[in-house]
């Protein structure tokens, strides 16, 4: 009976806690953090890029959270003759929406990534880069602790448009739509709850 009485404590504890994380005035931490390097053997050069995005949200009403990720990303092509850099500095505001209780919640997301970047080739400017577009993202939340939720998402309906402006002029514009759904690439990731 003490058991029983002991498991039943632990669980409606837990299910407060949960409920407490996305309630208004609490802080939400995150981002992305990446690193690739390809080489192909027996050919000449290399591809390489990093990204850092972190991000922060406020919940300003229980289950609503706004927020922003700044980031920077750089890649770099290196193909044994010609190296090609490009850099981007990129913001992302966000809205988010929670729906449950308990320790596991679903969320929708809705944001609005942008980015401005240049082009080199063996250090001379060839371009420059603007992209502006917008997300909606379903996902689940799984909160093991108070304080750090476990997200799985998949990027959903997006729609983007970026500009390419090569130093001679010519400007190339491209437009995509897309719903990606793939539950067998979903997108992991770890938030912190305060």
């Amino acid at each position: 009976m003490k058991k029983l009485f002991l498991t039943l404590s632990a669980a409606v504890a837990l299910t407060f806690a949960a409920n407490a994380q996305t309630e208004k005035g609490k802080t939400i931490l995150g981002g992305t953090v990446s690193y690739d390097y390809s080489n192909v053997k027996d050919v000449d050069g290399n591809d390489q890029s990093f990204s850092i995005i972190p991000s922060v949200g406020v919940f300003v009403n229980d289950n609503v959270a706004v927020g922003l990720g700044i980031g920077y990303a750089w890649g770099q092509d290196d193909n044994g003759t010609t190296k090609t850099q490009a850099g981007e500095f990129s913001a992302a505001p966000f809205a988010r929406l929670y729906k449950g209780d308990g320790n596991f919640k679903f969320f929708g997301q809705v944001s609005v990534p942008m980015g401005w970047g240049t082009t080199k080739a063996d250090g001379d400017k060839t371009g420059s880069s603007a992209r502006y577009g917008v997300e909606v993202a379903p996902g689940f939340a799984f909160f093991p602790t108070e304080k750090i939720g476990i997200e799985f998402s998949v990027r959903g309906l997006y729609y983007q448009n970026a500009t390419w402006k090569p130093e001679g002029g010519g400007d190339v514009t491209s437009n995509s739509f897309g719903l990606d759904a793939s539950s067998f690439a979903p997108r992991i990731g770890l938030q912190f709850y305060f």
